[in-house]
């Protein structure tokens, strides 16, 4: 009795310590990217955390304006100057051919990477003695800030805006089978034609040799020179450093497809669960809208005042038309030929916009933030993407029936009225979209907590080394088994092969010997 006693006892205790939270921890987070979408889910997070009483430094581009408890920023703002020096309109990245694409992912990821380190502030917290018992780093092409974790003797969690890709996979070992997961960039589904699993392949061979080729050495290059000596090679931290990642991703709003246990899908952290009361002007179009709301934006990077004048004149006669009034993120707040129905604006609060029940279609540029929210408010949306994994977003959307998709080159006013009318006319649009918001929703545990769990299960657990698979100690060959493949079907290969060898030589030296004997006989 008194044996089975202590048992639950001591199950008691450590699934009290399991549950207790933890307290005071000292958290460096780092968001280099000068995008304020990615800065908008990372800071969600960390202002939770900075909530549950941690101390949160927070390297980023957007220093709050007012400042938090328990939340210090480390300023690298003016990286979105390179941004447009690099990209002056996004809009012409839509044009880019996928090798352009990708190439252009990659210099923007390392120029952010590099703006970071230099920095004075950071260059400045490195020479510091600060101690920190946790990293917490975006993974957006920014390998080199993996040396925070090493130089700081901090386990790290790697979080990625925007769902799981080559790079957050190769730092946990998660298989990504290359005939239902299709690369990012590619507007494919997880149904795949013998075409497209061809397609999938060779993108996805040509973005980890142009990964190995052109992004490796200069992260290398990059963290050699930030971090001091003496220090692993980087491409050991990308194995070994990370404990965890975090997906801003769901399996309902997505794909399913395999994990490791430590990348965890946190999908719509974000999106705020109450909606924040909205400013009284904005309000009250909401509210007086008495045939609905049209909302469009193309999001944080790309700026819808850049839109040649022909593609913009369409769009405003379409607008027009409308019963509908149409709120648009509009940068420079003048728009010239402006109907009276559409309203602009630089900036609008879109999740809280997204949440009023007037709101009956989103134009989009694609982006997972963007979709995530609209999912959530059970929105349909029309979707022009631009780059990146928006393609896919918006294949996702038309494939399973709550958006359409409109090719940035194939706008005119007959296929984007065409699109806003199919969308406002037929209900199966929205009928999917609240469906899908339904499942979404449907969590045992809402994606901020499930984050601030992982994330304090780690400091726990001293970096939870027992999460980690094994496959990471593993060479190319050694993981997917070509060694053993080459034992077991080779070795039987190769003994016939020396057999008939054998064999066949045994015979020819008794063919050459009777040859020989009637020779001399003769």
């Amino acid at each position: 009795m008194l044996k089975w006693t202590a048992v639950a006892v001591a199950l008691l205790a450590a699934l009290y310590a399991a549950k207790t939270p933890v307290e005071g921890a000292k958290i460096l987070a780092v968001f280099p990217t000068s995008s304020r979408s990615h800065y908008i889910v990372g800071s969600a997070l960390m202002k939770e955390l900075a909530r549950r009483g941690h101390e949160v430094s927070v390297i980023n581009p957007f220093p709050q304006k007012k400042p938090l408890k328990n939340y210090r920023d480390i300023d690298v703002s003016g990286s979105e100057e390179l941004v447009k020096d690099l990209v002056p309109n996004m809009f012409e990245m839509a044009d880019q051919s996928v090798w352009e694409s990708i190439t252009m992912t990659y210099k923007f990821g390392q120029m952010l990477a590099n703006y970071t380190l230099m920095h004075p502030n950071v260059a400045k917290l490195i020479k510091s003695n600060e101690k920190f018992d946790l990293i917490i780093m975006e993974s957006f092409l920014n390998d080199a800030h993996l040396g925070f974790a090493h130089h700081f003797k901090a386990p790290c969690v790697a979080l990625s805006t925007f769902g799981a890709s080559r790079w957050t996979n190769d730092m946990v070992g998660t298989p990504s089978p290359l005939s239902y997961v299709p690369h990012p960039f590619l507007s494919f589904t997880d149904r795949m034609s013998f075409v497209q699993r061809i397609g999938n392949t060779l993108m996805t061979l040509m973005d980890t040799v142009l990964g190995q080729v052109l992004d490796l050495p200069v992260q290398s290059a990059m963290y050699e020179a930030a971090f001091p000596d003496p220090k692993p090679p980087l491409e050991e931290l990308r194995r070994h450093a990370v404990s965890l990642v975090l997906l801003n991703n769901h399996f309902s709003l997505s794909y399913p497809r395999p994990y490791v246990p430590n990348m965890v899908e946190v999908g719509g952290m974000h999106v705020n669960r109450k909606p924040n009361p909205l400013p009284e002007d904005i309000q009250r179009v909401l509210d007086g809208a008495e045939h609905g709301v049209i909302y469009f934006s193309m999001g944080s990077n790309i700026q819808s005042s850049q839109l040649p004048v022909a593609k913009r004149e369409a769009i405003l006669r379409v607008f027009s038309r409308l019963k509908q009034t149409v709120l648009w993120k509009w940068e420079d707040e003048t728009l010239p030929n402006r109907p009276a129905n559409v309203i602009v604006k630089a900036w609008w609060p879109q999740d809280d916009v997204l949440a009023h029940p007037n709101v009956r279609l989103f134009i989009t540029h694609g982006g997972l933030l963007s979709t995530t929210e609209s999912l959530y408010h059970g929105v349909p949306v029309i979707g022009i993407p631009v780059f990146g994994d928006q393609y896919l977003n918006m294949a996702k959307a038309e494939r399973t029936g709550y958006g359409l998709l409109l090719p940035y080159q194939d706008i005119s006013e007959e296929r984007l009225a065409h699109a806003i009318d199919r969308i406002l006319r037929e209900p199966s649009f929205k009928t999917v979209a609240q469906s899908i918001s339904a499942r979404y929703r449907d969590q045992p545990q809402e994606p901020l907590e499930l984050a601030a769990f992982w994330v304090e299960y780690v400091i726990r657990h001293g970096g939870a080394e027992h999460l980690k698979s094994a496959g990471q100690e593993l060479g190319f060959l050694q993981y997917h088994g070509v060694d053993v493949l080459v034992t077991i079907v080779g070795g039987p290969i190769l003994f016939v092969y020396l057999l008939s060898k054998l064999l066949c030589g045994g015979r020819s030296k008794k063919n050459a010997s009777t040859v020989n004997a009637k020779k001399k006989r003769n």
